[in-house]
Order: structure tokens, then C-alpha cells, then sequence
């Protein structure tokens, strides 16, 4: 049960990052309103303030939280950017989701 709330928790984190991102990515090269700025700053604080509520030390919950980063930054290539993932792009997702898994369920974390 950990695991699933550790994995949702940094999923909704990634989500925040990357809107966190995006939207002033917007703003930079395709001309929108400057407003998304706004929204952008609120979604990169719930990010940071998502990020600290792991119980465990703040490295491994960053190094951790990077393996679901980048699954979730793929399913935004698919979704958002309308690119459809490679099969090396999915390995290397279950590649970094074990990782994750290794890093957050090892004994003694």
C-alpha cells in the first residue's frame, strides 16, 4: 500500500512540475498570454510543497521521485505533445519505475 501512495503522490508531483513548466514554455515560444505565468508559479509551488510530504530523507525522495518524473513526462509526449512513445521509450520507463521501486522499498527507508 506504501508503494501505490508513493507512486500517486509522485505521479500528481510530476503533473505539477511539468504544468509547472509548460505553461511558461507557452508563454516563451508559441505567444501566449503572459498571464499563464500565474498559474504556472501556483503549480511549481504545490510541486515543491507535494515533494516534501515523504517521510523519508529529501536525496532518496528526489532521486526516487525522478524515475516517475520521466514515466510521467513520456505520458505527456503521448497526451499533450501527440507523440506516440517508442518501444525504447517504455523500456526506459520500467527501467526508471524500478529504480523508483528499489529506491523507495528498500529495507531500512
Amino acid at each position: 500500500m506504501r508503494f501505490v501512495f508513493t507512486l500517486l503522490l509522485f505521479s500528481v508531483t510530476a503533473v505539477a512540475e511539468i504544468v509547472g513548466c509548460y505553461l511558461p514554455y507557452l508563454w516563451l515560444k508559441q505567444g501566449r498570454s503572459a498571464a499563464l505565468l500565474i498559474p504556472a508559479a501556483a503549480s511549481l509551488f504545490l510541486f515543491a510543497w507535494l515533494l516534501s510530504l515523504h517521510p523519508t530523507a529529501t536525496g532518496r525522495v528526489y532521486a526516487a521521485y525522478g524515475g516517475v518524473y520521466i514515466s510521467v513526462a513520456i505520458l505527456w509526449l503521448w497526451l499533450v505533445d501527440g507523440v506516440q512513445p517508442s518501444r525504447w521509450d517504455l523500456v526506459g520507463v520500467i527501467v526508471c519505475l524500478a529504480g523508483m521501486a528499489i529506491i523507495m522499498l528498500a529495507p531500512g527507508t
